[in-house]
Parts: C-alpha cells; structure tokens; sequence
C-alpha cells in the first residue's frame, strides 16, 4: 500500500522504455519524483536491466511501471484510458500541457470547457493519454 492509503494505483507496462518514461514524467509533472526503480537481473524473467517495477509519485499520487520483455506481445496504450490531472493554476497548466505534448499528440485544447477554464487532451510520445484541467478560479 502507498504511504497515503492510495488504494487505485495507475500501472503502466512498456516495451522497453519504461525508465524513460518515468524520467520524462519527473521533469513533466508537478512535484514529481521517482520513488523506486529495480531493474530485471540477469537470470530473472524479463530482459536484464529494464524496469521489474518503478514508482513514481506527484500531487500525492502514485503510478507504477514496468517493462514488457521484448518477446512479449504488448497492446498499445490507448486514448480510451486517460490520465486526469487537475492542475492548481494556470503556470501549472502550461508547463504540464506544453510538456506532455512536446514529442506527443495534442487530441483537443487547451480550450473552456464547462466548468474549467482550461482542458486538453494530450498523448505524450509514449502513447499514454492526459487530460490536464484547470478549473475557474
């Protein structure tokens, strides 16, 4: 279990990048950090040195990685899942936006919508889908 009783952990399998994957998410993210990264041993299943399993935490979250070995099929990630981030303010907004889609897909936004004053629909490079929103203030 995490530190803050966070009982639905996102779990994201990869095809070899995952490390990259969390790099890129600790630069991205507010207040991200990567909490634990243990590679594959030569001799365990898997492909030696990719990741077994890693956290990575933000705002209080938790997202686990993995790598897929590289026999494995693997789906790719789809934007019928997303990841829903409410950011806190507009600078935290753009920085997360801008991040995400550098290298990645902007689907929709940064636009109103509703209640918010700012949602997008980001798939970064890595295929995994973001919806950042700002709420009025």
């Amino acid at each position: 279990m995490t530190a803050n009783n966070q009982r639905l952990v996102p779990f994201l399998t990869f095809h070899g990048n995952a490390e990259e994957a969390m790099n890129f998410y600790a630069k991205v993210l507010p207040d991200a950090k990567i909490e634990s990264i243990v590679h594959v041993e030569p001799g365990q299943p898997g492909d030696a040195g990719k990741v077994l399993h890693g956290a990575l935490t933000f705002t209080g979250q938790q997202i686990m990685f993995m790598d897929m070995a590289a026999a494995n099929e693997l789906p790719p990630f789809s934007w019928s899942m997303s990841l829903y981030l409410e950011c806190k303010d507009d600078a935290e907004f753009d920085a997360v936006f801008n991040g995400l889609s550098e290298g990645g897909t902007v689907m929709m936004g940064p636009e109103p919508v509703m209640q918010f004053k700012k949602v997008a629909w980001v798939t970064d490079k890595f295929g995994v889908t973001w919806q950042p929103v700002l709420a009025q203030e």
